[in-house]
């Protein structure tokens, strides 16, 4: 199969590398300067055993010629962006007739719950991913991934359940790249669990390292009231480390550590968007809808996007502040 990479941050960048590395057929869609580099030098990826450089196709948008009709598109930006990617590649047009959306997979490979529905109302064959790739983009050009001894675990299936034979093919190719990729049956109960992890990407984009424990605990403990009050089945703790155990740790590369998460790097890159609104604000729409309290959470999206509006720095927020949000 082919693979098209609609963002080539940082996990789009590592899957994408590593793919090719092992032989498939990948393009990378990027867009600025993160473009202009792939185009000019390649994308660099970084890892605890090495580095590599690839010099792959490089483009903005589904603009060229029809697509294969082998082609899976693997959607890895931030759900903030995954409405405006889906728009712009549904109807990219196929060989042989047809549309993306009619006839092609979309894999989606991204935090959060609501890219899958989004997805399924534009493409017919939507496969969730539940991520778990310790990897950093902050520079045009490079991607730093830190997991050791696999570069990570990749849950594949089907939407909005089971798992078929495009699910199984993936998962056999991200698992010849070098990653961990069981096919799930229940992908979404794996997806539902990394949300309330997420849960804690934004108190970490706001307050660095030093986030309180008991803020932690009160946004997790908020999260998992709003999915039972709602019935949705989630990964305990406990049943995810026990999945990954050594298969997939943190290591250094270069002797550095990595920064932050994906939300941390948005803030640190200064994107201009965020995806707090899609992981505490899921919590916060179910909280509204099945009348569970959620201030945390809401004080969370609301402290993040006044640090978007005004370029307070990653880990800048002041913590007192947070906590009168909090209540």
């Amino acid at each position: 199969m082919r693979y098209v990479i609609i963002g080539a941050g940082a996990v789009g960048g590592t899957i994408g590398v590593l793919l090719a590395d092992d032989g498939h057929d990948v393009t990378l869609v990027a867009r600025g300067a993160h473009l202009d580099a792939l185009r000019e030098r390649g994308l660099t990826l970084r890892t605890p055993k090495r580095e590599v450089t690839s010099r792959l196709p490089a483009v903005a948008g589904p603009d060229g010629p029809p697509l294969p009709v082998d082609t899976v598109l693997v959607l890895t930006v931030k759900s903030q962006d995954t409405v405006a990617a889906l728009d712009a590649w549904a109807d990219a047009p196929v060989e042989g007739g047809g549309t993306a959306g009619e006839r092609l997979p979309v894999v989606l490979a991204q935090n959060g719950v609501a890219n899958e529905p989004a997805a399924l109302r534009r493409f017919a064959r939507v496969h969730p991913v539940c991520v778990w790739l310790p990897a950093t983009h902050l520079e045009p050009g490079l991607v730093v991934a830190n997991g050791y001894p696999h570069p990570g675990m990749l849950h594949v299936g089907r939407y909005p359940s089971g798992a078929d034979d495009t699910s199984r093919a993936v998962a056999a190719d991200l698992t010849s790249a070098g990653f961990v990729a069981p096919v799930r049956d229940d992908v979404m109960r794996w997806k539902y669990g990394k949300l309330l992890a997420n849960l804690g990407n934004g108190l970490q984009a706001l307050l660095g390292r030093d986030v309180p424990e008991a803020l932690s605990k009160r946004v997790r403990a908020e999260g998992e009231a709003a999915l039972a009050a709602a019935g949705i089945a989630h990964t305990t703790v406990e049943e995810e480390a026990a999945e990954r155990g050594d298969l997939v740790s943190h290591r250094p590369v270069g002797g550095e550590e990595r920064s932050g998460g994906s939300t941390w790097q948005s803030l640190a890159r200064g994107a201009g968007s965020v995806e707090t609104d899609h992981l505490n604000g899921e919590i916060v729409l179910l909280g509204r809808l099945h009348g569970v309290p959620t201030p945390a959470n809401a004080a969370v999206q609301t402290a993040v996007r006044r640090a978007v509006r005004d370029r307070i720095p990653a880990g800048g927020f002041p913590l007192g502040e947070l906590e009168k949000l909090v209540g």
